[in-house]
């Protein structure tokens, strides 16, 4: 499962988790951490078993006798391989108990164990769960994450999905919902989606080719100097429902969003000097469409999903090709339209462009004097 070099940290350093990490978890983890529904298709062999495992550690308070995590997945293998990877990577939180229930084992068992010391996570099949509820020996009321793990598998067929659908309405309406799976056809997409609100989608087919549909992506070429006038001239002239605007560091992430402010365009700003809860709040707050102006480190520059972001525009060019990719990958997501403007001001951002033009096979061309509206505006 290729964990690389994560570490578990109490302070959500997303960075430090983030060390070593697949595209799969690089796009996942930041919003699971952050208590979002997440639905991710990627194939096997991607890491989709740590992203749930570590942001619900991440987020986890342990209550005596309570069970606040519930992982379900379709067979005995799968439940007890999604265990070992909680204890795995719990080794450092002696508090919190993980167990396993599934079939084939005597009932009274599982029972004796949620009698005598109750687990804070519990995994396991649809069958041994909803027996374990009715006969009150389970509560589900403390429940604040709820996984499907292969959700398609559990999902198709109809008697596993009764099952699965009785254990959900044992569950809190308010809490975070993940459903991970190496496929998931365009029939059981929207039966997912029936037990989320609003969920972050992540399809991930081929880990070299996070291709980028409906996107418009031009280049232009600057000097450091030039940026601040060309920047208010692009957001005066380019129609758009919501723009992030990435920067390269925290201080300059605050500077331009004073600027934007005091020159009354309606801005914030969002980067990890702030508290997690604070960026929680304005992530909010942008997302329902408070303010459409939003500048950002590349703490925001993976996952993030809003539908009414049609413009990135790269203010300080990424460090590489993948956090080009993960940042104009806000605009235009799953096939809608978008456009992605980028300023180069100096050579080592001309090798990245370079970097970006041939990794994802586009071309991307300077800005014309006028761009077609239609291009990049959803009609």
């Amino acid at each position: 499962m290729g964990h690389g070099g994560y570490i578990l940290l109490t302070t959500g350093s997303f960075d430090a988790l983030l060390f070593g990490s697949t595209p799969v978890q690089h796009e996942c983890i930041p919003q699971a951490i952050l208590g979002m529904d997440v639905i991710c298709q990627a194939k096997s062999g991607m890491g989709k078993t740590a992203v749930f495992v570590l942001s619900t550690l991440q987020q986890i308070e342990p209550s005596p006798g309570q069970v606040i995590a519930l992982v379900l997945c379709h067979t005995r293998e799968l439940a007890y391989q999604i265990c070992h990877e909680f204890e795995r990577f719990s080794t450092y939180l002696p508090d919190i108990k993980v167990v396993v229930f599934y079939g084939g084992v005597n009932i009274k068992v599982h029972k004796d164990l949620l009698k005598n010391e109750c687990p804070h996570i519990v995994v396991g099949t649809p069958g041994r769960i909803l027996a374990l509820t009715r006969d009150k020996d389970l509560s589900l009321k403390n429940v604040r994450h709820f996984i499907l793990d292969e959700c398609d598998k559990m999902l198709e067929s109809l008697d596993m999905r009764r099952d699965v659908q009785e254990i959900f309405k044992m569950t809190p309406h308010d809490k975070q919902v993940m459903m991970f799976s190496a496929t998931l056809s365009k029939e059981i997409r929207p039966v997912c989606k029936k037990f989320m609100q609003d969920p972050m989608e992540i399809y991930v087919d081929d880990e070299a080719k996070l291709t980028l549909h409906g996107l418009v992506q031009h280049y232009i070429k600057l000097s450091e100097m030039e940026k601040n006038r060309k920047l208010n001239d692009l957001l005066d002239a380019l129609d758009f429902n919501q723009v992030v605007i990435f920067v390269k560091s925290v201080n300059r992430a605050a500077e331009l969003n004073k600027l934007l402010v005091e020159c009354n365009f309606p801005s914030i700003c969002i980067h990890s000097g702030m508290s997690q809860e604070e960026r929680l709040t304005r992530y909010k707050g942008f997302k329902e469409g408070h303010k459409r102006i939003l500048v950002a480190t590349d703490l925001v520059g993976r996952g993030i999903d809003i539908e009414r972001v049609n413009i990135v525009i790269n203010y300080d060019m990424p460090d590489s090709a993948d956090t080009y990719l993960h940042r104009v990958g806000r605009a235009g997501r799953f096939g809608t339209k978008g456009l992605a403007i980028t300023f180069v001001s100096s050579a080592s951002d001309s090798d990245v462009l370079n970097q970006v033009q041939e990794r994802f096979e586009v071309d991307i061309k300077e800005l014309p004097e006028q761009i077609d509206t239609s291009t990049y505006m959803p009609s």
